[in-house]
């Protein structure tokens, strides 16, 4: 457990385990480090883990700013850098997984292979006539929870992004209301990444000069925007495996860990010799 100054920003993170293979975990919107913890244990027997807070989330700093797509890959190429880990193996879910995404067009030198778990790089729907009604009804829904998030109503903003946007009616309800209220406190941070005009923009055409192994995650539980995403992802590296986790949704790693940690392991293995 420690902090790093990294970009004028102090980063919370952990490292896990003594493998020689590092493994870094990147959370997604409204999460922290925490998010990791059922898998964690499941990793650190195969690898050396490093679960971080994003800027904004858990017990990193927040520093209010409108470029966090670009901030937020800055961030962990630098954290990779400072704690001389790369190259890395990177997990991301979400949010977390356009910033993996985001990391090897732009260091590819710090990879070594990525595991990318419904990642919201929304503008990959707008191209596909079939997929662009999705997009225009998640920019409204999200757009409805920044207005909400501007407003004060944080409490009301976490509710309607976890029940309309990322997990489905209920879900929020179903949360333990100690978990409520953290996920509350990271309304700022979700406000500047939603406000973001960088948040839509993504080469995918650049892509496909990544060669590292990669693997894209989906649950068949899950709103049914991820699926053309992980499919223009997948089209686009064609050596890409894609795996559907059946069962599971949006958030594997709190739902289906052993399955989730499994199947990380094994890709990994399976690409390392």
């Amino acid at each position: 457990m420690a902090d790093a100054i990294v970009n004028d920003v102090r980063l919370y993170y952990e490292l896990h385990g003594t493998g020689e293979v590092p493994l870094v975990l990147v959370h997604g919107s409204w999460a922290s480090h925490y998010a990791w913890g059922l898998i964690v244990p499941l990793l650190t027997p195969s690898f050396r883990v490093l679960a971080y807070d994003r800027r904004g989330y858990g017990q990193s700093e927040y520093a209010p700013g409108q470029d966090r797509a670009r901030t937020d890959v800055a961030d962990l190429a630098a954290l990779i850098e400072h704690l001389e880990l790369g190259p890395v193996w990177l997990v991301g879910q979400s949010y977390g997984a356009a910033i993996a995404f985001r990391l090897a067009l732009e260091r590819a030198d710090l990879l070594r292979g990525l595991v990318g778990h419904e990642p919201s790089l929304l503008s990959l729907l707008a191209a596909d006539p079939v997929s662009a009604p999705m997009l225009e009804d998640v920019l409204q829904k999200t757009g409805s929870v920044l207005e909400q998030i501007a407003s004060g109503d944080h409490a009301g903003a976490a509710e309607q992004f976890i029940d309309t946007v990322a997990l489905g009616p209920g879900s929020w309800a179903l949360t333990p209301p100690e978990f409520q209220q953290v996920i509350v406190g990271f309304a700022a941070a979700f406000l500047d990444e939603g406000s973001d005009p960088q948040q839509l923009a993504f080469d995918l055409a650049a892509l496909k000069a990544f060669a590292g192994p990669v693997l894209l995650t989906q649950g068949d539980q899950s709103p049914p925007f991820f699926a053309p995403i992980v499919a223009n992802l997948a089209a686009a590296l064609s050596h890409a495996e894609v795996m559907t986790l059946h069962g599971a949704g949006h958030i594997p790693h709190a739902t289906h860990p052993d399955t989730y940690a499994d199947t990380i392991t094994s890709f990994i293995r399976k690409n390392s010799t």
